[in-house]
This record gives structure tokens, sequence and C-alpha cells, in this order.
């Protein structure tokens, strides 16, 4: 089941990486390369830190083919039938909350392999690092402000952050992997969509004078 829920992010991922293309003027190789690096470059980092190699697209190709029969449907799709600006952020909203568990859950196998303990400060990383680190990847190859650091985006990282924060305490109080990974994700879905349909961000540094 986790895998094929890791599949369905891939393939997420990869929708967002082509409409994060729109405007751009990238042909359909370009388009592929976006998609490929929205969709991995998160669990890839992830997987680098905690010692895991080969990533985990290399050690199963299906991830890739995933990545890329989504994103020439996507290119040929978007061609046809323009998307609203929407659903870039939906398919982003869903990519972060799968993602953003499946890298917390990960930090947590990788673990418990080692026989060793881990900070849960640590297992929240991974997860956000999971979840945030290929749109960032994306925005930075099309030459925009990563989503993670631009206030209009509303609660990106942060959604993320809560998230993981609730999977890594419902599983120390004993939930199995399935409930708490559903429940963590709907909280980063749920709270990404709620900011965005009504504008909540964090307060953004000023000083006393402006």
């Amino acid at each position: 089941m986790i895998y094929w829920i890791e599949l369905v992010a891939v393939a997420g991922c990869a929708v967002s990486g082509v409409l994060a293309a729109a405007g751009k003027k990238v042909d359909l190789f370009g388009v592929m390369v976006l998609a490929v690096v929205t969709a991995f470059g998160g669990g890839t980092l992830r997987d680098l830190m905690l010692g895991e190699t080969p990533v985990f697209w290399i050690r199963d190709p299906n991830y890739l083919y995933a990545a890329l029969g989504t994103a020439v449907f996507t290119f040929f799709a978007a061609r046809q039938f323009p998307f609203p600006a929407k659903v870039l952020q939906i398919a982003d909203a869903a990519g972060l909350a799968l993602f953003t568990i499946i890298g917390a859950r990960k930090a947590l196998v990788a673990a418990t392999a080692l026989g060793q303990p881990i900070a849960p400060l640590i297992v929240v990383t991974m997860g956000v690092v999971t979840g945030v680190a290929g749109g960032a990847m994306r925005d930075a190859l099309t030459g925009e402000i990563p989503l993670v650091f631009r206030r209009e985006i509303y609660l990106y990282a942060t959604a993320a952050t809560v998230g993981a924060l609730l999977f890594t305490w419902l599983r120390s109080r004993g939930w199995d992997d399935a409930r708490a990974g559903a429940t963590g994700s709907a909280a980063i879905l749920i709270l990404r969509l709620a900011a965005i349909r009504w504008k909540l961000s964090l307060p953004i540094f000023r000083r006393h004078d402006e």
C-alpha cells in the first residue's frame, strides 16, 4: 500500500513540475526534466542524508516510468486543455502531503533497520525535506523564488511541519503507519488548501519602525 501511495505521490509531483513550465517556453525534454526533478528531488536528498544508496528511484525504475509517463501525458493534455492555476496548487499540495509523510516514515524505518533510536526532530526534518526540496529545485530551474520562501504561497513548509509532527507524535503513541500516515497527510492537505483559500500566512519579519 505504501508503495502505491509513493507512486501516486511521484505522479502528482510530476504534474506540478509540468504545470510549473507554463509560459516558460520549455520543450518536451525540458518539461520531463522539471517533472523528474520535482518528483525525485526531495526523496533523493533524503536518501543521501540517511545513507540509503542507491536512492529509491534507481533501486526501482517504476518510479521513473511513473514520473516520465505522467509528464508526457500532462504535457500534451495541457496543450489541448489549459489547466487553471489552482490545479498546480492542488497537485503541489497533494504531493507535499504524501511525500512529507513518506519521508518521515522512511527516517523511522532507517533508524529501526540500524537498531538505533532517532530523535523526533530528525524524523520531522526528513519529512519536510522530502516534501519541499523537489519543488524548490523545480522553482530554481524555472527562475522562480522557491514556493517555500514566498509569503503569498501560504503555509507551505509550515503545513508540512505540522503534518510531520502529528505523524511522529501519533507513531510515538502506538498508532500504526497507515493510520498515523493518513492522519498526517490529511492534516497537511487540509491546512495547505485552507491557507490558499483564506490566504493564511505566518507573520513576516519587520523592524519596529516599518
